[in-house]
């Protein structure tokens, strides 16, 4: 097992068999073979970053499909970069199936595609929009984190936090590590954006926009930490720093965003957006936008991209998106009885632990019928 089931989950077994035979050749033309026209940050099915090392940054970057050349280039000059970014992909796709858990459309990657999304990439749907900012964010958070923590030689805790300010407390001293998320966000910027700023068309200008939205996600939640220091705990000193919130609260954040994304319609100048329709607002820049409306994700699809929700679990009693009406579609649902083992009766014991005991339930779970 060399570990790249747990991180990479949608990797193909044939891809294994490549990397643990080291056959560059055949490697290489493998993923020649799948190229892609989405995101290079979601071409990342192959762990292609996670080799830099064994197979060195000028073989991998010259050979990762739909790179442009500007990509190519920090690829090569930035392989540890490319790596922090690979290993924080789990990061992103995890709280984007956590956000969209008990929808009909959850986030899922495909076992064996080019891509982490297979075919729903085509389309220009809300969907789309909201995977295209997760992603951007994850590649920022994932980036301010590995510089802070010394991973990279490229960057460090933010320079630019030295000396004294203040806030609403009054004054402080900077110290500590700030999370040097600017870095973050100008590396991102340069390269993700690269492939759509080559394209600039309406599908470039939509993904542009939404990966903006989601590097201004991260910012948005910086926040101030303090440590008091002085007599008796009096706080007469401060010493503080900016660290990025959980990122959860960015996921929380953009998943509003999704809720009220703006259908767009490219100018007539092709330069930016217009409102799709008339009553709708004209977009800024925090909001998701997206050009098409999105499949309503009952039935598998390939061409749509939709995985449908046959076999997806139910809410039998909720009249929400989770319940058995809406998640099933219409098609109805199978019961069946599982059990289950939880925590109980737990007690405490001076000093200092919590002993519970294992309980059987017996519960009914409801599944949704597939398509006929």
């Amino acid at each position: 097992d060399s570990g790249l089931t747990l991180i990479y989950p949608q990797l193909p077994l044939h891809m294994l068999g490549y990397i643990q035979n080291d056959s560059i050749l055949s490697f290489t033309k493998v993923i020649q073979k799948h190229p892609c026209k989405c995101s290079s940050v979601l071409t990342f099915t192959l762990p292609l970053y996670r080799y830099m090392g064994t197979l060195g940054s000028q073989v991998m970057c010259d050979n990762i499909p739909g790179l442009v050349n500007k990509q190519r280039q920090l690829c090569r000059q930035y392989p540890k970069v490319m790596q922090a970014i690979g290993a924080g992909m789990k990061d992103w796709i995890s709280e984007c199936q956590y956000q969209f858990r008990n929808h009909r459309w959850n986030c899922n990657t495909t076992a064996r595609d080019h891509n982490l999304f297979g075919r729903l990439l085509l389309r220009s749907s809300r969907e789309v929009a909201f995977v295209y900012a997760i992603s951007s964010a994850g590649v920022v958070y994932t980036l301010a984190q590995a510089c802070s923590q010394g991973e990279l030689d490229s960057c460090s805790c933010d320079p630019t936090k030295k000396g004294s300010s203040q806030d609403a407390k009054g004054s402080f001293n900077w110290g500590g590590c700030s999370d040097h998320v600017e870095h973050a966000i100008r590396f991102s910027q340069a390269f993700v954006d690269a492939k759509e700023r080559k394209e600039r068309d309406a599908r470039a200008l939509m993904n542009l926009h939404n990966n903006r939205a989601g590097r201004k996600a991260v910012k948005r939640f910086m926040t101030l930490e303090c440590k008091c220091h002085g007599v008796s705990g009096s706080c007469s000193i401060r010493t503080c720093w900016l660290a990025m919130a959980d990122f959860r609260r960015t996921g929380d954040h953009l998943r509003k965003r999704y809720n009220g994304a703006v259908q767009v319609a490219v100018n007539q100048y092709g330069t930016g957006f217009t409102a799709a329709h008339t009553h709708f607002k004209r977009p800024s820049k925090n909001d998701l936008v997206y050009l098409e409306d999105s499949p309503d994700y009952c039935i598998r699809d390939h061409e749509s991209g939709s995985m449908g929700t046959g076999g997806r679990v139910c809410n039998r009693t909720s009249r929400g998106v989770d319940g058995c009406e809406v998640m099933c579609c219409g098609r109805g649902y199978d019961t069946s009885r599982v059990s289950r083992t939880t925590k109980c009766e737990c007690k405490f014991q001076w000093c200092c632990a919590v002993h519970c005991r294992d309980c059987h339930q017996q519960v009914d779970v409801h599944t949704c019928k597939g398509q006929t």
